[in-house]
């Protein structure tokens, strides 16, 4: 995989860069199931969402702008646009708001890919408690969908 653009620098490219990067690491994932690695499968599922959020947030920048503004000092004490930054790094703790912004659906598969991430790390949970999902199989169904959700985007943003 070649080196992520800036944002700031070349969006289109930016967005080129992390479709690909969906598509790979849903093909991890789902190789990790038939594996039967399933939390390393939620790990990449969740990484291709994030991805795919971060690529089609680059259509929404004038609406990031509104929602982020302001500036961010970056390493080499550069500073750029707070939404340019979010663009960029996509923090986990500002996906949910972002893929809302983009669309229903969107924010439907950043739901699961959030639930994913929190079974990623606890693993199964019967009580619920650590985690969403009270088994693996359960986990299983989600990471599933998920990888069809984005491949099935995917396919459509490249048609």
């Amino acid at each position: 995989m070649q080196e992520l653009p800036k944002p700031w620098l070349n969006p289109m490219a930016y967005k080129k860069v992390r479709l690909e990067e969906a598509r790979v690491e849903a093909e991890l994932a789902r190789k990790f199931l038939e594996q039967g690695l399933t939390r390393n499968a939620a790990g990449k599922v969740f990484q291709a969402c994030k991805a795919l959020v971060a690529a089609l947030a680059v259509d929404k920048m004038g609406e990031l702008e509104k929602m982020y503004s302001g500036v961010v000092k970056i390493r080499g004490g550069r500073r750029v646009k707070r939404s340019e930054w979010v663009i960029a790094i996509m923090p986990t703790n500002h996906l949910k708001e972002v893929a809302m912004m983009i669309s229903d659906k969107v924010n439907y598969m950043a739901s699961i890919a959030i639930l994913l991430h929190q079974y990623q790390y606890n693993g199964p949970d019967r009580e619920g408690v650590l985690s969403p999902y009270r088994s693996d199989e359960a986990a299983e169904n989600d990471i599933r969908l998920l990888i069809n959700e984005i491949e099935g985007m995917l396919s459509t943003l490249s048609a």
